[in-house]
């Protein structure tokens, strides 16, 4: 149960309101048709836009549990004054407008604001239109803003105020900010195994917050559509079947600078050893760090077989080994050192530039993203005492004089 907050100078409901926006349009997008549309901090709170040019401006509100609307709420009337506004400046009845409240309240039974209910268990007095209830309940006000609201809402026509009133519906209960994940998990994402729910919500949602963000700082300038949120969905969706894996590192870079000059792990070592250039080896710390991450993060998903990872490394060892046992083919005791240099450098380039294209040495069939590959013979030529792939032909007996260690 949710404590109330009783410091005067809270704004945590304020600050869970900023955040529901984006969340709740999430939630609202994915219950509509895919052709709807949905634009954030425009006309109001959120703008819908169905496929027929009808707009649909909702009003949300957090409110603190057990907290109850009624006829002389303010944030009904804040929202009547921002949809007044709107139906004004669209000619009025020739408006193609709808306002909804979507609030996390309950409307008191009492209070006349049941009428708007989409489903009322009671509609009071069906004699008594809408408009005179309102105005029965405005006459009760002593709040400026109210009585602002009044003022504009009396310049409309006996029809007009029909007509504006007609349009409006409150949904209340709407769902709380935290429980809008497990609504959509478990609502909208029941093709997807259990297991792998929360994985693709979080994926799903990191890109929607991104989306918003692009919005609202113009990066975007178009509305955001249902179908954008069904087709990312299903792409995610689709990384986490079992001949594929989800790709969340790619163009990731790890904190701080990237040392080529210096960095002393044993990958790095290996790769100044054949002359690699600091550009080409700082591709290679990246690729090392993607891969590496990538592995952590599938294993704290629980995405792979046991005895998978190691079965994979053994098939990169075993490819590593054939193309090595050509290129090393002619090599001699008596080889000059250029000569080891440069069949170094021809088994990293083909590690490099081939080995991530080849179908063959992907962990899973449709797991493309070359890191995977290019990463993983650095983490296994990071392995200590003695790594599983090297390129120099002589570097396993000059690590070995180096650590004290042999073959």
């Amino acid at each position: 149960m949710e404590s109330k907050s009783t410091d005067q100078y809270s704004a945590g409901e304020q600050g869970l309101g900023y955040i529901y926006q984006p969340r709740f349009a999430l939630l609202e997008l994915l219950r509509l048709p895919e052709s709807t549309s949905v634009l954030i901090e425009k006309d109001d709170d959120l703008d819908f836009l169905d496929k027929d040019g009808v707009k649909t401006l909702g009003s949300l509100k957090h409110k603190e549990v057990g907290d109850r609307l009624t006829d002389l709420s303010i944030d009904f009337w804040k929202s009547v004054r921002i949809w007044l506004a709107r139906y004004n400046r669209d000619r009025r009845s020739e408006a193609s407008l709808r306002f909804f409240l979507f609030t996390t309240s309950t409307v008191s039974e009492s209070s006349f604001l049941h009428d708007f209910l989409l489903d009322p268990l009671s509609k009071g007095d069906a004699a008594t239109p809408l408009s005179q209830l309102m105005d029965e309940a405005l006459a009760k006000t002593r709040s400026k803003l109210i009585k602002a609201v009044a003022q504009e809402f009396r310049k409309l026509s006996d029809k007009e105020r029909d007509d504006f009133l007609s349009r409006i519906v409150i949904f209340d209960g709407s769902p709380r900010i935290d429980d809008v994940p497990s609504i959509i998990k478990g609502q909208h994402m029941r093709s997807i195994r259990r297991d792998f729910r929360d994985a693709i919500f979080q994926r799903l949602e990191g890109w929607w917050n991104d989306t918003v963000v692009n919005l609202l700082c113009g990066k975007r300038t178009e509305a955001i559509y249902g179908f954008e949120v069904s087709d990312k969905l299903s792409s995610f969706a689709d990384e986490y079947k079992s001949d594929n894996l989800p790709i969340t590192f790619r163009g990731k870079a790890p904190a701080g600078e990237i040392d080529a000059e210096s960095d002393p792990r044993l990958f790095v070592v290996q790769l100044r050893e054949i002359g690699i250039t600091s550009s080409r080896i700082r591709n290679a710390i990246l690729d090392y760090y993607r891969a590496f991450e990538q592995r952590s993060a599938w294993a704290r998903e629980n995405l792979l077989v046991s005895g998978e990872m190691e079965e994979y490394e053994d098939r990169l060892v075993d490819e590593w080994g054939r193309f090595r046992d050509v290129v090393f083919e002619h090599l001699t005791e008596e080889s000059a050192d250029e000569v080891l240099l440069k069949a170094g450098q021809a088994l990293y380039r083909w590690a490099d530039l081939e080995s991530g294209n080849s179908s063959t040495l992907r962990i899973r069939e449709r797991v493309t993203e070359p890191y995977v590959v290019r990463g993983g013979f650095h983490i296994l030529a990071n392995t200590r005492p003695l790594p599983r792939v090297y390129w120099h032909p002589r570097f396993l007996s000059r690590i070995g004089n180096l650590l004290g260690v042999s073959e």
